[in-house]
């Protein structure tokens, strides 16, 4: 990779637009994130971790691209980009908590690090308080902005028009809250999930169950396939690992994750070469992916505001 990579991260929203040299630190993983430039992605905030912007990268070679020098993310400097393998750009921009290696690509020019701070304090604000969506725009210096989501194609004609559907669902909801989404969130359940009338309990187990269905699940299968595990495992895993946790989300609200499940278990045995298993399971952990990210988004965490951190007796 030629050393003079730069890349602009935007958030139009907020006006503000800072710089980063991709580096040789992890070169593959970087190059792939280059070359998947123009995007765009609703912007998310780090719950847990701290200081610590990320947002999906519609990548997906992220899930499987190698990446061999990790470090700790707490001991790196602010500014630090790092890509993951659930799909994540990240950027560190204070203090982290968390004690989790992770693999950088780049860093945030000096002289924009003010910028990305100001930056890390709104999107946080909009993910806990105000709920109004954050865009970012990541694109190659001095070129110009613009967004596509990629479409990997799949031999067999019935499963290939059931991942176009999958892809056009990715592209219709990708900077547009799902609307099976909003409507759990404002409470309109039509299984009548959650207990007493409760909808906090339904949408915490949403959350739990969505999450992992793409990082886990179809990332991890993804990662097999590429590792060579035999196709009859693969077909087996993916039944085994996919169908509750989408059955149950469709119980929840998310019928179209449902509905697009129980089409790809139907046909797993037509996933007859790694090349399409791998295709099909990429575009559904993005979909998964984009999900969860609007379910962050969308969560009431202010509903907690009244529970903080205490620190521990001496």
């Amino acid at each position: 990779m030629n050393e003079s990579k730069r890349v602009e991260i935007a958030w139009p929203g907020l006006g503000i637009t800072v710089a980063a040299e991709l580096d040789q630190r992890n070169a593959a993983l970087a190059q792939c994130f280059w070359d998947a430039l123009p995007y765009r992605s609703l912007q998310g905030h780090a719950l847990v971790a701290g200081h610590h912007l990320y947002h999906v990268a519609p990548v997906h070679s992220l899930l499987h691209a190698p990446a061999e020098y990790r470090v700790d993310r707490r001991t790196v400097p602010d500014g630090t980009l790092f890509c993951s393998r659930l799909q994540h750009l990240g950027i560190k921009y204070g203090e982290l908590t968390e004690p989790m290696t992770a693999t950088p690509i780049g860093q945030v020019v000096a002289e924009d690090l003010d910028a990305l701070i100001e930056a890390g304090r709104e999107v946080w604000r909009s993910v806990y308080t105000t709920k109004e969506p954050v865009i970012a725009e990541v694109r190659r210096a001095g070129q110009p902005g613009g967004h596509k989501l990629p479409r990997l194609p799949v031999g067999d004609p019935e499963l290939n028009d059931l991942i176009a559907e999958v892809h056009a669902e990715t592209e219709r909801i990708w900077l547009d809250p799902p609307r099976e989404l909003v409507d759990l969130h404002a409470g309109r359940i039509p299984s009548r999930a959650g207990s007493y009338e409760t909808v906090l309990t339904t949408l915490l187990f949403v959350n739990g169950e969505t999450r992992p269905l793409g990082y886990s699940c179809y990332g991890g299968l993804v990662r097999a396939a590429i590792d060579g595990m035999p196709l009859p495992w693969l077909r087996q895993m993916t039944r085994q690992l996919a169908h509750t946790p989408a059955e149950f989300l469709g119980y929840c609200g998310l019928d179209t994750l449902w509905g697009f499940t129980k089409r790809l278990m139907d046909d797993l045995e037509r996933l007859n070469s790694h090349v399409d298993f791998m295709s099909a399971m990429a575009h559904m952990a993005l979909y998964c992916n984009c999900l969860g990210g609007w379910n962050l988004h969308l969560f009431p965490w202010q509903a907690g505001d009244n529970l903080r951190r205490v620190e521990a007796m001496a």
